[in-house]
């Protein structure tokens, strides 16, 4: 059994580890200090029966951003540990976090053009959308994918497309609201 649960300063070592491990984009100590330190609430780490981490999250917020967001800095699961559903609901606890301690609007990411396990993470099960491409965004030059998950998309969408810097189209006009009538109507008939 493997359990998701925030992380605190002495998993930092766990985390790194499993960084080391799984992905070709390293951190130094300082930099998780960093996150942990600013954004307790946005790191999460799966831990296995043996009490080892399996997996983390290393999430923040998006300093001195107009529309408040959040942002995934790093995901890994052990190769022992994935087709569990960890990525994803260590995922979806950062989310969560984001959306209720700090109202985030949105939370963005990146990933490598070439990784198609996390392409489909991220779009199919987790349902983000792509808002651009980084070019040379790795140190190696390979392409990322810049990528957003609406987390309140009522506010989210009052907002003009040049206030959210994205790419998204905009709701065709009164989409919203015969969303809400229809919401209204199914509730009152039930």
């Amino acid at each position: 059994m493997v359990c998701i649960r925030q992380a605190t300063v002495d998993d930092l070592i766990a985390m790194q580890t499993c960084n080391l491990w799984c992905l070709p984009e390293n951190y130094q100590m300082k930099y998780y200090f960093y996150h942990i330190l600013s954004w307790p609430q946005l790191l999460y780490v799966a831990e296995d029966y043996n009490k080892k981490i399996v997996g983390y999250v290393l999430a923040k917020m998006e300093e001195d951003a107009e529309v408040p967001h959040g942002h995934i800095t790093s995901l890994s699961v052990l190769r022992t540990h994935r087709k569990l559903g960890l990525a994803t609901k260590l995922m979806r606890a950062a989310q969560s976090a984001m959306a209720e301690v700090f109202d985030a609007e949105y939370v963005s990411l990146h990933v490598r053009k070439s990784n198609r396990a996390a392409l489909h993470l991220y779009t199919q099960t987790l349902g983000y959308q792509v808002n651009g491409i980084e070019a040379k965004y790795y140190a190696d030059n390979e392409d990322a994918y810049d990528m957003r998950q609406i987390l309140q998309p009522e506010k989210y969408n009052k907002r003009s497309k040049k206030e959210r810097g994205d790419k998204f189209p905009d709701p065709p006009a009164g989409e919203e609201d015969k969303k809400e009538e229809k919401k209204e109507e199914s509730e009152t008939s039930s």
